[in-house]
């Protein structure tokens, strides 16, 4: 897979992911306190970036693993 492809498949992937559970364990933590969104927003600013990369680095691995699972 090209490298571009792959980065923004992580990218797209990661976003959404990411967003949905910063979004829940920030509720878990505060409720819906004031300041819930700014907390959130924190979170996914330093979780996305994490998770994108790992999802570029991994996703090879996981892809080939797949492969052979459902071959078999």
């Amino acid at each position: 897979m090209e490298w571009r492809v792959r980065a923004l498949t992580a990218a797209l992937m990661t976003i959404v992911m990411v967003a949905l559970v910063t979004f829940v364990a920030t509720f878990l933590a505060l409720g819906l306190d004031p300041e819930f969104l700014e907390q959130w927003a924190k979170a996914f600013a330093v979780a996305w970036p994490i998770a994108a990369a790992t999802a570029y680095l991994v996703m090879p691995t996981a892809r080939r693993l797949a492969e052979r699972l459902v071959g078999r």
